[in-house]
């Protein structure tokens, strides 16, 4: 065990009296907001009128993070610092609400849940209640950036978090059932990235009270020395504090946060005045307390605290057990709160002089509320980045690449408040453009065949999409921009934290005093049509309608079909706020279709005609062909190009989506058209061929009350496909230029007959492309080198 190098008592009698009394306080609200609906301070006898019908709130926990808060607390006052509390444990929001309130935060914020016994019956009534507040320290909770439902991402926020804020502690409470979880485990190396000079710190508090919901957790249950040689196996120097006697722990608590503190100090001095480089081992804290600490002990025969039983609501079943009430008015009542609050139920003023003041209160902190700081980007104007498109369709470009020279130009002018996240694929994306302004972030020694490593570089890459996905997360939440680049089929590693994050957006924008913070943007490249090479473990487009499915006040999806649209649409999510902003697009060298003009005007309007590929004039033309993602695209337009050939006088209009959620009605998104405007592009009663990146029952999802649906057959990823060459993975899902061609013979009436000698031919180009790329392991000539210009 690492022993404290200050073996003097830290607390004097009257601190060690306040401090546990201050923690009883946030003791009783806790239990207060689990099981009240009145009485909040027991004037009278507690009987079920006073009780909620529903008992809803985690217990077990919650005793824990109000003694670490109440002990952050004592040190931000005495060394005057900046803390970001993060509280990892699932429902653990009663001890966070219950300590915001103390301090002051949650009145200032929400003045009808005031000081006083009218404010406690509020607060008390109000968590996990019909039109309260959640059980987890949710948007709702102030100093809060994570909301513990989903399990594993505090330690991943708190370093995001952590990330250009060089005056920030942040502190992160790690339950030690979360801390089984897989992201959670990777996140330990958060501390190898965290550069000492230009960062915060960070300070993992790792909770170990023996429990899950029914079973013991696996890092309670290691020995100490097996315990001890893990975490400083992750590159922490750990401190220990054990034990159940509040005042031996409170003791421990103060002598071991000044050591920490002490540390964190050194370390940031050694890196910053010294100029040491060599990566630390920061400090961290485990704190082994009983589980539903301060509880009930035993309930009907049973023992609870300190076991699993402590988890939820150790007292249930009240108006089926008088002596459950019984039980349960001697445990409030137990935390004496006759001497924590006065007559007229506020804190006594002996114990809130011990919180904080202003925004050093961790309620308060404006780090967590990053939009109270607004930094927006200093952009170069992405019309300088233009590729040189002189006329559709002739000019091959790798967009991505392209577009990593915006992004440099970006970090160039931001380089304190823009990073690049993504999973060792920066370069394999084609971003690599970057590293002319800035190196990849590494704190470990360097051989002399590494690239682009520095200390202070500005892309983030770790083999781990939950990372770069947290990391993003806590530093757009806290104020800063970002974006993540990754491979499509991988991106659902993350599905579920995207979507969770969608949600507190969604929520935020519901809540006053929460500011709006930069968008969470996401670059999905290497997708499904040029994973020739990797085969279907790489193929699916499918986030795409995870998260359509989510509140459309926050999602937007793009899918440019070249360079300079990607460019629009890039500029423009990067300066956007509080979204989840979702761009797709290849990375493989491709045809370009638009100059910068145009293509500007186009991904303004997010859908339009392309009038210089169609040939209905404005009038209403034979069969509208549709397209979204730009191997659809290319495909679209190879086909109406066969077609054009084949039938002069069909009347063909092109209409490119590059804004996926256009397609929606306007009542269901604020970027849908109206009914009007939509018949107007895609008409309401001709055919329409719709060639579409992902999965084709999307389409007809976003556009099922549309006049003219009746009329649309979308084409996309059917989940066929394996190690092929990049035609025929179009050809094994019915995307290709031959079969687009024959669904518009087999659609438009007058061709059902008069096109039967093309359909054959078109039959024969499948059999002869099928037969080449068996032979050959290549595409056919014709079809690798079409140019629009041949049309």
């Amino acid at each position: 065990m690492t022993t404290p190098t200050t073996s003097r008592s830290t607390l004097s009698p009257t601190e060690l009296q306040h401090l546990d009394a201050y923690w009883r306080a946030a003791n009783y609200l806790s239990v207060g907001q689990i099981y009240l609906l009145d009485n909040p301070l027991l004037r009278e006898p507690l009987t079920l009128k006073h009780v909620k019908p529903r008992l809803l709130g985690h217990w077990g926990t919650t005793p824990g993070l109000n003694f670490i808060y109440v002990h952050l607390n004592r040190l931000i006052k005495e060394h005057d610092l900046s803390v970001l509390y993060v509280a990892g444990p699932g429902h653990g929001a009663p001890g966070v609400v219950a300590n915001v309130y103390l301090e002051g935060s949650y009145s200032e914020l929400y003045p009808d849940v005031g000081p006083g016994e009218d404010g406690l019956r509020k607060l008390f009534r109000q968590f996990s209640f019909p039109g309260g507040v959640p059980s987890h320290a949710a948007p709702q909770t102030p100093g809060s950036i994570h909301e513990g439902g989903e399990l594993g991402f505090s330690l991943t926020h708190a370093y995001g978090a952590a990330f250009d804020h060089p005056d920030l502690l942040v502190a992160c409470v790690i339950g030690d059932g979360e801390a089984e979880t897989g992201p959670l485990a990777a996140s330990w190396h958060g501390n190898k990235f965290l550069n000492a000079r230009t960062d915060g710190a960070v300070l993992p508090i790792l909770h170990l009270n023996g429990y899950k919901i029914a079973n013991p957790t696996v890092l309670a249950r290691l020995s100490h020395a097996e315990l001890d040689t893990l975490l400083r196996g992750y590159g922490h120097t750990p401190y220990y504090v054990e034990g159940d006697e509040p005042a031996l722990m409170h003791e421990q608590m103060a002598r071991t946060l000044e050591q920490v503190y002490a540390d964190i100090s050194a370390i940031q001095r050694r890196a910053r005045v010294d100029g040491v480089q060599e990566r630390p081992a920061w400090p961290m804290i485990v704190l082994r307390s009983p589980k539903g600490w301060t509880g009930p002990k035993v309930v009907d025969g049973l023992p609870v605290e300190g076991t699993w039983r402590a988890h939820q609501v150790p007292l249930a079943g009240l108006s089926d057990s008088p002596e459950h009430l019984r039980q349960l008015e001697e445990w409030l009542l137990s935390y004496r709160p006759e001497e924590l609050f006065d007559k007229a139920g506020v804190l006594r003023p002996e114990l809130a002089a011990l919180a904080p003041s202003g925004e050093r209160r961790m309620g308060m902190n404006p780090v967590s509320n990053g939009g109270l700081m607004p930094r927006d980007l200093d952009f170069p104007d992405f019309r300088d980045y233009e590729l040189a498109v002189p006329q559709p369709g002739v000019v091959d470009g790798e967009s991505t690449r392209v577009l990593g020279t915006f992004l440099k130009g970006v970090m160039e002018r931001n380089m304190n408040i823009f990073r690049l996240f993504g999973p060792d694929e920066t370069a394999s994306n084609r971003l690599d453009g970057v590293y002319a302004a800035s190196g990849k972030t590494w704190e470990e020694p360097q051989l002399s065949t590494d690239l682009h490593l520095s200390p202070d570089g500005r892309v983030m890459e770790v083999l781990s999409e939950h990372l770069c996905e947290g990391w993003l997360e806590g530093y757009t939440l806290t104020g800063r921009h970002g974006l993540f680049s990754c491979y499509e089929a991988f991106i659902h590693v993350v599905d579920s934290m995207v979507g969770q994050h969608a949600k507190w957006l969604g929520t935020s924008r519901e809540i006053s005093w929460r500011r709006p913070v930069p968008s969470l943007n996401i670059l999905l490249t290497s997708h499904v049509w040029r994973q020739d090479h990797n085969g279907s473990s790489h193929q699916d487009p499918g986030f795409i309608d995870l998260m359509v499915n989510k509140a459309p006040a926050v999602v937007r999806v793009y899918l440019p079909p070249d360079a300079n649209t990607l460019l629009s649409v890039t500029d423009h999510c990067l300066r956007s706020r509080e979204y989840v902003n979702v761009i797709v697009a290849g990375k493989q060298p491709e045809l370009q279709w638009l100059n910068m003009a145009d293509a500007a005007k186009h991904c303004a309007a997010g859908l339009g005609v392309w009038a210089w590929a169609s040939n209905d004039r404005g009038d209403t033309p034979d069969v509208v062909m549709a397209c979204a993602g730009d191997v659809p695209t290319l495909e679209t337009l190879a086909a109406v190009s066969l077609l054009r050939k084949a039938f002069p006088e069909l009347k063909i209009r092109v209409v490119n989506v590059v804004d996926l959620m256009t397609l929606q009605p306007q009542i269901e998104h604020p970027h849908g058209l109206s009914d009007a405007a939509f018949d107007e592009v895609f008409t309401t009663d001709v055919p329409i061929i719709f060639a579409y990146h992902g999965y084709p029952w999307l389409i007809h999802r976003l556009t099922y009350r549309r006049a003219g649906h009746r009329n649309l057959h979308v084409h996309g990823y059917k989940g066929e496909g394996t190690t092929t060459t990049p035609f025929d993975m179009t050809v094994l899902n019915d995307l290709d230029r031959f079969h687009l061609a024959l669904a518009v013979i087999n659609r438009v009436p007058h061709l059902k007959d008069a096109g039967a000698d093309v359909r054959q031919q078109l039959l024969a180009k499948l059999a002869e492309h099928h037969a080449y790329v068996r032979a050959t392991g290549d595409d056919l000539p014709d079809v690798k080198n079409w140019r629009w210009a041949e049309s």
